[in-house]
């Protein structure tokens, strides 16, 4: 097994809110992978004491730990319990009702030697590499989904599709949103590799469209995870100086990249 972690923030003068991490079994036989993308709070208070960071390595952590540690456990199962953990470090200090109390989105992925399960929340992106090549997104779209109308502001967002029915969901203090993520599981033998990456990474495909899945998978085996990250970022600059004072979100997001080769 091969693998390869890259985690950039989109501005040095700002913590990074990704978290991204490898674990392996101790029989040598299995493990997993985790990438969050910790979702930027606004800038008048989300009802917790806790930076997104903090939230992130938490999560992240106690996701690494639980899908190394409990194979008996589905992925779901997993996310469930790494939440509730979470949530209990600080619901005495903090208000977790709060829309925007810290949350992220979720690729989660493990592999034994009879099969590969994944877990996708929100919009970041797993892909899956056959040992013929081809390349699959599996991905939680029900964000791009939505209508401009309903993301026209946090506000908006927040009061009518964030964490609701027929919006979409992130993990944030409620463990029963594991139940609403995108899952499956492969034969091992039907998978050659797996890339996740948060969308700051996926803006390569899903915001400069400079090639498709497949295409951001072969750069990744090629040249490597910190090779996408830097293109993304020269596209971001370029953005930047063809279209000045035109608003398309963060000029510059945290990117993080893991590339494994089972």
């Amino acid at each position: 097994m091969r693998s390869e972690l890259v985690s950039e923030p989109g501005d040095p003068g700002r913590p990074n809110e990704d978290f991204a991490s490898v674990g392996l079994s101790a029989s040598g036989q299995g493990g997993s992978l985790v990438v969050l993308d910790g979702v930027t709070p606004p800038r008048d208070g989300y009802g917790c004491l806790h930076p997104v960071p903090w939230f992130s390595a938490r999560l992240g952590g106690a996701l690494t730990e639980l899908s190394v540690s409990q194979g008996d456990l589905s992925l779901p199962e997993v996310l469930s319990r790494a939440i509730r953990r979470v949530a209990d470090a600080h619901a005495g200090t903090c208000d977790l009702s709060h829309p925007r109390t810290p949350q992220a989105t979720v690729v989660l992925a493990r592999w034994s030697p009879a099969q590969v399960e994944y877990l996708v929340l929100s919009d970041s992106a797993l892909l899956v590499e056959s040992p013929t090549g081809e390349v699959t997104a599996l991905l939680d779209d029900r964000l791009s989904r939505l209508p401009r109308a309903a993301l026209v502001s946090d506000a908006v967002a927040d009061a009518t599709v964030r964490n609701k029915e027929g919006g979409f969901f992130t993990a944030a203090a409620d463990p029963s949103v594991a139940s609403r993520a995108v899952t499956g599981t492969l034969p091992r033998s039907s998978v050659r590799a797996l890339a996740a990456l948060t969308d700051g990474a996926g803006r390569w495909v899903e915001r400069f469209h400079a090639g498709d899945w497949t295409e951001l998978f072969a750069l990744v085996r090629e040249e490597g995870s910190a090779s996408l990250v830097e293109r993304v970022r020269r596209l971001e600059r370029s953005e930047a100086l063809e279209r000045p004072g035109v608003r398309r979100g963060k000029p510059h997001d945290d990117a993080s990249v893991v590339f494994v080769e089972l």
